[in-house]
Order: C-alpha cells, then sequence, then structure tokens
C-alpha cells in the first residue's frame, strides 16, 4: 500500500481498518454444524429478503429496526438497475451504512460488475471504500456462505475486485474515471458520498466546476446500452450544493430530516425524542437545521446585526400580541415554526419584547398565546391578540384551534381577547422585505435585550440573518412583520379618526 495514502498516514489508516475488520469477525459468528443443504436453503432464502440479509452479514450495522423510508429507499434501489436517487437524510439516518449494504447486497448476488465511490477528495472515498473492502476481507458469515473474496494482486486501498467478479474503485472529485472498465464492463453503481465541503459551497466557480466532472467525467464513464445505477448520499448543507443541483436531475430526491412534519424522529427506533433534544441543545439553531433539517443558513444582507436593546414600559407603547399558527388543514409545509409574540410600539420604534417560536404542538401554541396574554394581564397592559386567519388556514383555525383554545380558557379562568387577522397577505419573501427591512436599517426595530440568551429569540434573531428568497425557515419574520403591520396600520387609523382600518371578520373574544 506504500507509506502514506494520500495526506493520510499509513499508520492512521491501518488502524481504521483493523477496526472494521475485527468488528467484522467479532459480530460474524457462524454455525459450524450447518449442512450444505441446509446452508443453501439458507442463503436462497437471505438473498430474497434483502432486509434479512442485511440483518444477516451486518449484526453490528443493524442494531435497530429500519424505519419505512429506509426500507422503501432499498426497494427502489434494488429494484431498478438503471435508476438515479439523491438521498438528502439527515446525519444519524445510516444513509452511508445502508447504501454499503445496498451495494454489497448487489455484489454478491451478482446485480453489479463495476461500482464507483466518489467523494470529496481521494482520501475520503478510500475512507468511504474502506468497511466494503473489510467485509469482505474479515465477514465470517460472508466467507462462509460465498467463498474468500480476497484477490492477492489486485487488493489495494484505493481498488480491488473480489473473487465474486465485483470491482472497486474509490475516487476523489477532480481525479480522473477514466480507464475504469472491468473487461468490458463499464460502472454500472455510480455511489457518491459526502461530495459538498463547507469551504466549496461558497465559491460559485467551484460548485459549477464540481457539476460538471460529476456530470460530464463521472457519469459519462456509465454504458448507455446497458443500465447504470447511481446514488448520492448527502445533506443540503448549502442551497447550491451539489447534492441540490444533482437532485434537480435525480429519478428521485429525498429529503429525510431527523424530524418529520409531525415534529417526531423519523426514525424513532434509533433516534429517540430525548437523544434528539440532547444533541440539539448542545449545537446553534443554525448548525441544527443544516446538519439535522437539510436547511442550510447561508445568511443574507438583509437583516444583518439584528439590534437588540432596552424596552419601554409597555404601559407607555401601542401593545398588540400576535400569533401564526403556519400549520394549516391546506398547507402543511415541511417543519414549519409557530411563533407568538408580545410587539409594541412607540413613536418610530417598534419592539419584539417576548417570543416564542418553535415546531411545537397545537397544544403548546395555544399555551404560548396565554402566557404571552397573562404576562400582559400582570403589567396591566389592555392588549388584543391577533391570529393570522386567511384562507388556507380557517378551517385549521376553526376546526382545531378554536377548541384547544376554548378548553384552556375554561381552565385558567381567562377570556382572551382573540381577532383573527383576515388579512390577504402578498408574497412572503417581499412582504416581510418590504415592510421589516426599512425599521431594521434604520434601527427602529428591537430584540429585547433581556430575552437575548432564550432558545426562542435566538432562533428568531436567526432566521432574520438568515433571511433570503430561497430561506426556508422565515415564520419568525413572517409574525413580526403581521403585528408591526397591524400597529401601523392602528396608528394611522387613530390618524384620521376613522377607528380601526384593518379588516376583521368573526372577531371573538373567549
Amino acid at each position: 500500500m506504500g507509506q502514506r495514502i494520500g495526506t493520510a498516514n499509513i499508520n492512521d489508516y491501518y488502524r481504521l481498518w483493523q477496526t472494521f475488520k475485527d468488528n467484522f469477525a467479532k459480530s460474524t459468528p457462524i454455525d459450524l454444524n450447518e449442512s450444505q443443504s441446509d446452508k443453501k436453503k439458507r442463503i436462497k432464502r437471505l438473498e430474497a429478503k434483502p432486509e434479512e440479509w442485511f440483518k444477516y452479514y451486518y449484526p453490528h450495522y443493524c442494531t435497530a429496526e429500519p424505519a419505512l423510508f429506509q426500507r422503501r429507499a432499498t426497494k427502489r434501489l434494488l429494484q431498478n438497475p438503471e435508476w438515479f436517487e439523491v438521498r438528502a437524510w439527515s446525519r444519524e439516518l445510516a444513509k452511508t451504512a445502508r447504501s454499503m449494504m445496498e451495494i454489497t447486497y448487489l455484489a454478491m448476488t451478482g446485480e453489479i460488475q463495476n461500482v464507483l465511490v466518489v467523494s470529496n477528495s481521494g482520501d475520503n472515498a478510500e475512507r468511504l471504500l474502506l468497511p466494503i473492502k473489510s467485509f469482505f476481507e474479515a465477514n465470517n458469515r460472508l466467507i462462509n456462505d460465498y467463498g474468500t473474496q480476497e484477490k492477492l494482486g489486485s487488493w489495494t486501498s484505493k481498488e480491488f475486485t473480489t473473487r465474486q467478479g465485483c470491482a472497486f474503485r474509490s475516487l476523489g472529485w477532480g481525479e480522473s474515471p477514466r480507464g475504469t472498465r472491468k473487461d468490458n464492463v463499464r460502472p454500472d453503481f455510480i455511489l457518491i458520498d459526502d461530495i459538498d465541503t463547507d469551504v466549496e459551497c461558497r465559491n460559485e466557480d467551484t460548485m459549477h466546476n464540481k457539476v460538471s466532472w460529476i456530470e460530464q467525467a463521472l457519469i459519462a464513464t456509465r454504458s448507455i446500452s446497458e443500465p447504470t445505477r447511481i446514488l448520492v448520499n448527502g445533506n443540503i448543507i448549502h442551497n447550491d450544493c451539489a447534492v441540490n443541483k444533482l437532485g434537480e436531475k435525480a429519478d428521485k430526491f429525498e429529503v429525510i430530516n431527523i424530524r418529520g412534519k409531525d415534529g417526531k424522529s423519523t426514525w424513532p427506533t434509533k433516534n429517540s425524542e430525548k437523544a434528539i433534544d440532547r444533541v440539539l441543545s448542545t449545537i446553534s439553531y443554525e448548525s441544527a437545521q443544516k446538519e439535522y433539517f437539510n436547511n442550510p443558513m447561508d445568511g443574507s444582507n438583509t437583516f444583518r446585526d439584528i439590534q437588540f436593546g432596552s424596552i419601554p414600559n409597555l404601559k407607555s407603547c401601542d401593545v398588540i400580541i400576535y400569533a401564526d399558527p403556519a400549520t394549516s388543514n391546506k398547507d402543511v409545509t415541511q417543519g414549519s415554526y409557530k411563533a407568538v409574540g408580545v410587539i409594541a410600539k412607540k413613536g418610530f420604534d417598534f419592539f419584539i419584547k417576548k417570543f416564542f417560536l418553535d415546531t411545537m404542538s397545537n397544544a403548546k401554541f395555544v399555551d404560548a398565546m396565554f402566557e404571552c396574554y397573562v404576562y400582559c394581564l400582570s403589567k396591566k397592559i389592555d392588549v388584543r391578540v391577533f391570529i393570522e386567519n386567511n384562507t388556507l388556514q380557517d378551517p385549521f383555525y376553526e376546526q382545531v384551534l378554536m377548541p384547544l383554545i376554548y378548553t384552556k380558557a375554561r381552565e385558567l379562568g381567562i377570556f382572551l381577547p382573540i381577532t383573527p387577522d383576515t388579512r390577504l397577505k402578498p408574497e412572503k419573501y417581499g412582504r416581510i422585505e418590504g415592510t421589516l427591512e426599512p425599521l431594521h436599517r434604520l434601527g427602529h426595530m428591537i430584540l429585547n435585550e433581556k430575552e437575548k440568551e432564550n432558545p426562542h429569540m435566538q432562533r428568531l434573531k436567526a432566521q432574520f440573518e438568515n433571511f433570503s428568497r430561497k430561506q426556508k425557515r422565515m415564520d419568525g419574520p413572517d409574525c413580526v412583520e403581521g403585528g408591526v403591520y397591524i400597529l401601523k396600520n392602528q396608528e394611522v387609523a387613530r390618524a384620521v379618526g376613522m377607528g380601526e382600518s384593518i379588516k376583521r371578520t368573526n372577531n371573538k373574544r373567549f
């Protein structure tokens, strides 16, 4: 193997290689008393059920029952010899481990003959190939069932060919993929894993060159007349990352986050809610969104350096509570955040006194509204609660939120002065930018400095500072815009002596 592997020391590589081999050897005991007839029947049964094949030959990887999305992804890949799929799965959803099991299954059943393993560098590609290589070298069950796979003279860290007849080669992006034929067989499985890096994604020219290399050099190594599977694994770490670009052209572009639309773990047999909460509590909101929710918060110049400051006595301000339920019966978005805020106006300045922003349940959303109202009551502030209720949200408001609000009102003995905001809102990005950017730029939008360390206020700050047309998360700024709009219009209405100019229907007090 030589003294160095790319830039990695041979000793580091050897230790990692030995670890993989030891783990495979220790975890795969065999039944020495099994007859040849029983062995053949068992192998046939396992090959007919890929998930069982995975469990038998990869017992130390298959420590939790697979999720439905994982089983469906494997079924798509195995049943379609001509296939291009991009899996933008969160960290901890086993995208690399599952693809390794799928590839070795296809190799041992004779479905594929020439595999390319590609990553962001030659070193990383070798590291991705290492556990596959170790699987063939040290898996007792595999060797017992299919025979020794290692072939002397064609077995290196960068490429090897099994006795079963499947060739493997690692490749870093930018390296020449030419000469990757195996006899007369061009690559029939191309695995692209961890192709993006943070540094490269920030360079537009580099990303253009990378995607061009994948399309023109790498994918072009395949045969036109013979089927080829192309699988891309990665996270969406930047709006212009290769995973996003390739996903636009794939047969299947699947985005799976650590939590789904219901706010629950997408792989609950492995990742518990408590464990997820623990990990997310140790990293920033931006990091969590990028690594676990495929939502890169790349920043923008619209709301840089969000201002925190002291908030005047609310009795001297115009004050409202604005609530944005985000989700509706007709428009269920991927992990939408609900938001509730105490928003005040004094002179030209708008203040965000308290704020709740999270992927909270409907019950917690209602709790947040009452908490904000009780807070204002404690300060002897006469305040009204406005809740966004456009044509999309009306059934959700009437059928879901109203019963919860009634229940909470009876429980606390508090009447909530709530008014639906039925404004027909323009396009979200332009509306938020048009209403709030001038206030921010001129120093008239101020967040409560006493709440600066509150996770909800930190999320609001992060959503403002990463606000862009491509950004998925702008529920916090959307809520603030709703409150500011109403406060502005109330002031205009008073100035012309016309009363409130905000159109409202079905005004209700609880």
